[in-house]
């Protein structure tokens, strides 16, 4: 086993899980505020604050599907020795990673059923930038309007027309992150 796969996790985890645990909650619940989120260091490709999303979302029982650069050998032995999750194909996942053009086509991620729309994918979409300009969202947890510098907006307007079906996605660069549930409309 090769020493980066052994480093690179959480130096004090039960501490640094609960801070990445109640910043990605408060980037789900205020879709379009910017997150730190720090504290991992993964294998390259992967960002700091993508590495602390896996650490503190993810376990044995969680399919992980990893799209494009991050399905390469590093990733899958850090993500194999902290958090145990399988690697899957994008229809079994419950988090997708990768870039914005990795993880295209979305519609091979599930969205969830009526009976249970909750067995939808996470995507963790890497971005070179992260600000709050761009795309206007708005909905639940935003008072009026929020902007976020997304990828695109077609598929996330797309992606609200599923409500309450739907992917949510997190997106993460450098050690920070944003959030943007499936609830929330693009404009």
């Amino acid at each position: 086993m090769q020493a980066h796969t052994l480093e690179g996790g959480f130096a004090a985890p039960p501490r640094e899980a609960a801070q990445a645990f109640r910043s990605l909650m408060e980037a789900m619940a205020r879709p379009g505020t910017i997150h730190a989120l720090a504290g991992a260091s993964p294998p390259a490709p992967l960002s700091p604050a993508a590495g602390a999303v896996l650490l503190t979302l993810v376990d044995g029982t969680t399919p992980v599907h990893l799209a494009g650069a991050a399905d390469c050998a590093e990733v899958r032995q850090w993500l194999a020795f902290h958090t145990g999750a399988p690697v899957v194909g994008p229809a079994e996942a419950a988090f997708a990673l990768g870039t914005w053009e990795a993880l295209a086509p979305l519609d091979r991620f599930a969205l969830g059923t009526p009976e249970y729309p909750d067995r939808s994918a996470t995507l963790i979409v890497e971005l070179p930038h992260l600000a709050a300009e761009g795309a206007v969202l708005s909905g639940p947890g935003i008072e009026t309007t929020a902007a976020l510098s997304l990828p695109e907006t077609r598929a996330f307007s797309e992606n609200r027309r599923h409500y309450p079906l739907g992917r949510d996605f997190l997106f993460t660069c450098g050690a920070r992150l944003a959030a943007l549930p499936r609830s929330t409309e693009v404009r």
